[in-house]
């Protein structure tokens, strides 16, 4: 099992499907998840420090964890299985609850809680970049930070 962190979010054109883009810690490899707008948008803000008037879902799912004096103590991206990642939430005393990735990566960002990924997820959908394409790598740092929160909304899920 790999540490990730996560590199950002873009929108893939022309589909404007939006790409959730994780990378080891401790490695070379990248791992793509395609996701829902809404959860795009609910990592954005979170990464840009945005504040919404209103907890998001996300948010009150923080506040409910917190509220219940449980503790989210990581997130693991457990299986692919025909597409389709697979996650769990492992709270304190091992409780696990099975959930989408990015709704996983959205709640473990507001908590400050590590993310991990199996390595047979790794083996089958993580990507080597090369050091030639480091540069395309530091072009996807530049356009996340231009990307606003509005650029998510309307995408297709």
């Amino acid at each position: 099992m790999s540490e990730m962190r996560v590199v950002g979010v873009r929108v893939e054109l022309p589909a404007n499907q939006p790409i959730l883009l994780l990378r080891e810690v401790e490695g070379d490899r990248y791992l793509p998840i395609w996701i829902g707008s809404v959860e795009a948008t609910a990592i954005a803000l979170e990464q840009q420090g945005v504040r919404p008037s209103r907890p998001l879902t996300h948010d009150l799912l923080k506040d409910v964890i917190e509220a219940l004096g449980t503790e989210l103590q990581q997130v693991r991206i457990t299986d692919l299985q025909e597409g389709t990642f697979f996650a769990e939430l492992v709270f304190e005393g091992d409780i696990r609850v099975s959930a989408r990735p990015s709704d996983s990566v959205a709640l473990a960002l507001r908590i400050g809680v590590p993310i991990f990924a199996e390595e047979a997820v790794l083996a089958e959908a993580g990507l080597v970049i090369p050091d030639e394409q480091e540069d395309e790598v530091e072009k996807f740092r530049e356009f996340l930070d231009s990307v606003s929160p509005e650029d998510f909304r309307g995408a297709e899920q």
